[in-house]
C-alpha cells in the first residue's frame, strides 16, 4: 500500500498498513485485508491476532449475505488514538497563551493537578498491592491514556516502566517541565522513587523509568507534601524539566 501520509505511532511495516487500512475503511475481514495486500488471509490473521493482543484492534461477528458469519475487524479507541490529532497543536498553542499571561509555573501546575487527580483515582485500588502488580496496573492506566506503557525486568537489574509513545509530545517539546510532573506522578503512584533512564523529548525511542528496588513489595504511601501540587519542584537530575 503506497501513498500513506501518516503511520500510526509506534508501528511500521505490515501492522502499520493494516491499521491504516482499518482507519480508512473499517470494518474489514481478514480476506478483504489479504486482497488489499496481496497475501494469504492466514498471514494477515497472525498480524491481526498480535494487534488484538496489543489492544488496538478488535473484531465482531457479522452476517454478510449467504453463508456463515465472518469476523470483521476495526480499530479500538486505543488504535484510533495512534493516529495524529490536530488537538495536540491546539493545546500547545493554548498553553503558550497561558504561559505568556500567567507564567511558566502556571502551565506546570496545570499538569501537576491533572496527574494528581489521576493518582487520587487509583490510590485506593493500588494501596494493598505488591509493587510488581502496582507497576503493572500503572502501565495499564498509562496505556489507556495513549502512552503504550509496559513493565519489564531483566535478571539482576531494577524493573523498568517503559512508555513507547508520548501522548502529549507537542506539549512536552514546548514545555519540558511537564515531564518532571509526570516523573513525580509515577513515583507517587508507585510509592517509591524512580529515575528516568530514557526520554522521548530528548531523542530516545521511549521514556523509561527505573523503579527503585527498595520499594518493591512495600505498601503504597504517598506523603501529603508529594500530593500538594503547590509544592512542585523539578525531579532530581533535571534543570527546568531537562535532564542534566
Amino acid at each position: 500500500m503506497n501513498g500513506v501520509a501518516a503511520l500510526p505511532l509506534g508501528y511500521r511495516g505490515t501492522k502499520a498498513e493494516i491499521l491504516v487500512a482499518l482507519k480508512k475503511a473499517q470494518p474489514l475481514t481478514a480476506k478483504e485485508l489479504a486482497a488489499m495486500f496481496g497475501v494469504s488471509a492466514n498471514a494477515l490473521r497472525r498480524h491481526l491476532k498480535d494487534l488484538e493482543a496489543e489492544g488496538v484492534v478488535r473484531y465482531r461477528r457479522e452476517v454478510r449475505g449467504v453463508g456463515g458469519p465472518v469476523f470483521a475487524y476495526s480499530l479500538t479507541e486505543d488504535g484510533d488514538a495512534l493516529f495524529p490529532k490536530a488537538y495536540g497543536q491546539a493545546l500547545a498553542e493554548v498553553l503558550d497563551l497561558l504561559k505568556r499571561q500567567h507564567g511558566e509555573r502556571e502551565v506546570v501546575q496545570l499538569f501537576c493537578a491533572q496527574w494528581e487527580r489521576l493518582a487520587e483515582s487509583v490510590r485506593a485500588e493500588l494501596a494493598d498491592l505488591p509493587m510488581e502488580q502496582r507497576a503493572q496496573r500503572l502501565a495499564a492506566l498509562l496505556t489507556s491514556l495513549g502512552y503504550m506503557a509496559e513493565v519489564r525486568a531483566a535478571e539482576g537489574t531494577p524493573p523498568r516502566l517503559t512508555e513507547h509513545n508520548c501522548a502529549i509530545r507537542l506539549v512536552a517539546e514546548r514545555f519540558p517541565e511537564v515531564c518532571a510532573a509526570e516523573e513525580r506522578f509515577i513515583a507517587d503512584v508507585l510509592g517509591t522513587p524512580v529515575s528516568r533512564a530514557a526520554h522521548i523529548a530528548r531523542g530516545a525511542n521511549c521514556c523509561e523509568y527505573c523503579i527503585q528496588e527498595g520499594g518493591m513489595g512495600t505498601p503504597l504511601a504517598v506523603s501529603a507534601a508529594a500530593s500538594d501540587e503547590s509544592s512542585w519542584q523539578p525531579a532530581p537530575g533535571t534543570v527546568r524539566g531537562h535532564e542534566r
